[in-house]
Parts: C-alpha cells; sequence; structure tokens
C-alpha cells in the first residue's frame, strides 16, 4: 500500500509543470510522510456545479496546474462535443495565489485544442468575466477565484455561453470528460496564440453599470469602502466616479489586492471581524453607509449607522440588503420577476406579490436564479445580488453597491435612512428576522452525521414552535429538483438545513415573521424574533447533534 503511494505520488511529479509544486511532493516523497501524501492521493478534486475548489499544494486533491491543466483539457472536449470547435472562451483571474498561471494554462490548452482564447487584461472582478462572455459572444468562460475562501484556496469557475453557471447535467459532462484526460504530455498547450484582452471590455462593463441607476436619481450618498484584499477597489471607484457619487473613502489597509489577506482570518465580510477596519474607517469619514465587497466583487456587504449597537454601526443582513433593493426597484416602477434561493427570506415573495410582480424560488446559488425567465431581479441571503440581468447574469457586487448607494441617497433626499425603510417594510409584510447557524468542520462526516440523524429523527418543534410539515429536499418537490437539504415550516417560522456547495460547513437558515401592528411595536418585535431564532439554533443544534 504505501509502496503504491509513493509510486503514485512519484507518477504525479513527473509531469507536473509547476516547479514549487514539483519541490513541494518531491520534499514528501523524500520524508516518507504518507499521511499527507495519502490525503494528497485519496482521490481527485471533484468538478461540481461550483467547478473545482480547494487548497493549493501539489497532488490530484489540491488546487495546483495539473488539476487545471485537466480540467481545461475536459472543458475543451466537452465543448468540442457540443459543436463549438472554433469557439471563443473568455478567462478571467481574481488576485490569489496561482490565479494568473492557471488562466495561462486554461488559454494555452483552450488554444492547443482548436478554440479560441482571450484573457482578460489584469485580475478582475468575477461579474466583469460575466459580463464579457456575452458581451464577445463566446461559447463558455473560466473564472479563476476561490472567491471569499481562505488564502490558502483557489478555484475554477466555469460559465456556458448564456454568461450563467453551468448546472447539471453539464457538469457532469464536463468532469467525465476531465476524467477522460489522459497523460499530461497529451493535452497540447503552445506558448502563444491566445488573445489578451485591453481596457475596452472592461469600459464597457463599466458603460453598462450606468444602465442599474434612474437617470435623474440623486448621488449623494457618502460612502466608505473596502475591498477586502481583492480586486473590486479600481472598478467600484470607477463606477462611482462614472454615476457621479462623492468619491469612497477607501479602507486602505484593505484596498490592494493581496493574496495572503493579511488583515482578515477570512475574506468574507460575513465573518466576525473582517469588517473591523471598515468600521474603525467609518468612525473617522461618518459616511452614511459603508459598502464592501469580497476578494473576487461579486458579493457586495452594506453596514449603516444604529446608535442602538456598540462601535455606532450595523452590518445589514443579506435578507435586509435583498428587501431594500427589491423595495427600491419596486418603487422606481420595476417589471418582471423578482427571484430568490429557498434559503433565502421569505420576505422578497410578499413584495412582490404586493407590487404584483412575478416571484420564483430556486436552488441555492445564482446558477439557477440567472435561468429564471423574465428575471428583473435576484439574490441570495450570502450578500449576492442581480440588479441587471440582461449585463451579468450572476451576483455582481459593483452595481449592487451602485444601487444601494442610489437608494441611500434618495432616502438621504427625504431625511431618512435605510433602517427607516426597513421598518416600513415590517410594518407592511410583518418582522422578517434571520439568521444562520453555520459549524465549519474539519471532517465532513460530521456533516453526513446530522444530516443522516435529522432525517431518521425529525424534530417536532423548535423554540416551542410546532413542526407543521418537513421536507426531505432530496427526494426533489413539484417546483425544485432534488437537492441534499432539509426543510421544515412551522407555526411562524422556517429552518433549512444543507451542506455548503464549496466550503467544508453544515449550513442552517433560520427565519421568523412576528406580526406588527404599529411602530410602537416594533421593539418588542424584533426582541420576540431574536428570542425565537436563539431557540431555533439552540434546539437545531441539539436534533442535528452539531
Amino acid at each position: 500500500m504505501q509502496h503504491d503511494l509513493i509510486a503514485q505520488a512519484r507518477t504525479w511529479l513527473a509531469e507536473d509543470p509547476d516547479p514549487e509544486t514539483r519541490d513541494e511532493l518531491a520534499a514528501l516523497i523524500d520524508a516518507g510522510d504518507t499521511a499527507e501524501l495519502a490525503a494528497r492521493f485519496a482521490g481527485t478534486l471533484q468538478f461540481g456545479t461550483a467547478g473545482l475548489r480547494g487548497e493549493l499544494g501539489a497532488g490530484p486533491m489540491r488546487m495546483n496546474r495539473s488539476v487545471v491543466i485537466r480540467a481545461a483539457a475536459g472543458l475543451a472536449a466537452y465543448l468540442k462535443a457540443q459543436g463549438e470547435e472554433g469557439g471563443l472562451v473568455v478567462i478571467g483571474y481574481d488576485a490569489r495565489y496561482k490565479s494568473a498561471d492557471f488562466a495561462r494554462d486554461t488559454a494555452a490548452v483552450m488554444t492547443g485544442a482548436g478554440l479560441r482564447a482571450a484573457v482578460l487584461p489584469r485580475p478582475l472582478p468575477t461579474p466583469v468575466l460575466a459580463y464579457a462572455i456575452r458581451h464577445l459572444g463566446a461559447v463558455a468562460g473560466v473564472e479563476v477565484t476561490a472567491s471569499h475562501n481562505p488564502p490558502r484556496d483557489n478555484g475554477y469557475k466555469v460559465y456556458l455561453g448564456d454568461g450563467s453557471q453551468i448546472v447539471p447535467p453539464a457538469d457532469g459532462e464536463i468532469a467525465a470528460a476531465i476524467a477522460a484526460v489522459g497523460p499530461l504530455a497529451g493535452v497540447v498547450r503552445p506558448e502563444d496564440g491566445w488573445e489578451t484582452l485591453g481596457e475596452e471590455v472592461l469600459d464597457a462593463y463599466l458603460a453598462r453599470t450606468d444602465a442599474v441607476l434612474a437617470a435623474d436619481s440623486p448621488r449623494t450618498a457618502r460612502t466608505v469602502y473596502t475591498a477586502m484584499h481583492g480586486v473590486g477597489t479600481s472598478v467600484l471607484t470607477a463606477a462611482f466616479a462614472r454615476a457621479g457619487f462623492p468619491e469612497p473613502v477607501l479602507v486602505t489597509e484593505q484596498a490592494e489586492p493581496d493574496p495572503a489577506f493579511p488583515t482578515v482570518a477570512f475574506p468574507n465580510p460575513e465573518e466576525p471581524g473582517a469588517m473591523d477596519l471598515a468600521f474603525a474607517t467609518a468612525r473617522r469619514a461618518a459616511p452614511d453607509l459603508i459598502i464592501a465587497n469580497d476578494p473576487d466583487a461579486d458579493r457586495c456587504a452594506v453596514a449603516v449607522p444604529d446608535t442602538s449597537v456598540e462601535g455606532g454601526w450595523r452590518m445589514l443582513r443579506g435578507d435586509e440588503v435583498g428587501a431594500l433593493l427589491a423595495a427600491h426597484l419596486v418603487e422606481r416602477g420595476a417589471t418582471g420577476v423578482f427571484a430568490e434561493s429557498i434559503v433565502s427570506s421569505s420576505l422578497l415573495g410578499r413584495i412582490a406579490e404586493k407590487a404584483g410582480l412575478g416571484y420564483e424560488e430556486t436552488l441555492t446559488g445564482f446558477k439557477w436564479i440567472a435561468r429564471v425567465d423574465g428575471l428583473r431581479y435576484g439574490y441570495e441571503e450570502a450578500l449576492g445580488y442581480c440588479v441587471d440581468p440582461e449585463g451579468v447574469r450572476d451576483k455582481d457586487g459593483i452595481t449592487a453597491a451602485l444601487l444601494v448607494a442610489e437608494l441611500a441617497s434618495v432616502l438621504k433626499e427625504q431625511g431618512r435612512t435605510l433602517l427607516d425603510l426597513l421598518d416600513d417594510l415590517a410594518l407592511a409584510h410583518g418582522l422578517h428576522a434571520t439568521d444562520q447557524l453555520s459549524v465549519r468542520v474539519e471532517d465532513l462526516s460530521v456533516i453526513a452525521d446530522a444530516m443522516a440523524r435529522l432525517r431518521e429523527q425529525p424534530p417536532t418543534a423548535l423554540a416551542g414552535l410546532a413542526v407543521t410539515s418537513a421536507e426531505d429536499l432530496s427526494q426533489g418537490t413539484d417546483r425544485l429538483p432534488p437537492t441534499d437539504g432539509l426543510r421544515y415550516h412551522l407555526e411562524g417560522a422556517r429552518v433549512i438545513v444543507r451542506p455548503s456547495g464549496t466550503e467544508p460547513k453544515l449550513k442552517c437558515y433560520l427565519e421568523v415573521v412576528v406580526p406588527v401592528a404599529d411602530p410602537a411595536g416594533l421593539p418588542a418585535a424584533r426582541a420576540r424574533g431574536a428570542e425565537l431564532l436563539a431557540g431555533i439554533k439552540r434546539d437545531l443544534a441539539t436534533a442535528a447533534g452539531i
């Protein structure tokens, strides 16, 4: 067994094109570190609907140039089998370790396979790549990014020619094509022959961002902005300048791309501590709001002044921003369909219904939301918003930031704030309070055990609220294809439990709806909502054994 493992590692080493991972693997072989080698060679990184994502390093269970070359070769074979020989593949990348290398390898493989390849001019936000696919008439797009994952990770996200991320069965067919790739020596990789795009593709994207704003809207909101050490700063500040907003005050420690993400434990605005520097900057600059992007700038976080919380600033939940943007679009006379994933707040459906608009609920992920017929606006609670589906069929943290700034400006002219509008929505539709129980694990079997336990012994009540129905989403529903998840409806509440698709986490999404009769009742409703959420979280953790 040990001999087989060493032989497998030596075979991999012999064809690894990257000196760094070759040295890393050779050192493990020389040290006889069979435990680490066994982890690296326990299988292969699985290509799924999020593409590839994993820790950087040598071996088939890590993200590296060998794995990326195979993925690109499989994607190329799939595209040719679909009759796209000679078609254009656009490649974007963020500023993480190895991202530029992975983008260049992908371009070489596509060129060698008889497709045309075009690489974005520099590290740019993921939505610029999603836009470029349709703008340039490409048959597919690849974005090299691990979004908001830890610094040691990277990833590989695939879009098809409609500009949205892959869904089944394409993911399975691409995975099969990757598995069929032989030795790397047989993958043709020329030294050149692809195009490096100029700034005009970014200029076209920026020109499109104007479309999300009303022509005569006020542009007075002042912002503090953080790119979270990612690629958002130059694009967001250019978009704000074009639109005529005041220049954002930058969180200077996090403004430039840095793959080490030195000031945050996790480069995700939702993670504890990630916004501390933004809050400190805001206390000095006294803006109207804080806007944060994640490292590839497809997500948008918003914080607002709030004297009732310590430090004077409060992060809005993704569901709150989702509802605010929906209300703003309704006020502007939007038509079409509003859509969200099943883990997001039911408030969106109530807003759409009252406005006489269509409403759709999808599985988790913008790969599903972007495919809703007649989509005008879509969002997901994990800080993702699609506010210009004709331009970018994916979440876009740049255009979402513009729309938030416009809404804040409109309210500012009225002497009101985003929190005032949230109060209005609670009075109109009931107080929708949401929270999440999220458990990060080292051992994935913990997640499988928790799901099995909940399936075998579903809870009958949570926080004293009776469970009125329980759905195993792996069976599918009349409106949703199968997915690994559980949904519980309670009296005045809803719970969804699912494994994360991109991180080693079990995620539980909680929502309670508390009726509010008048403004005086809001504080009591908030207190009741918080009490119920805490109780549901406690009882659900017990039921799941986590």
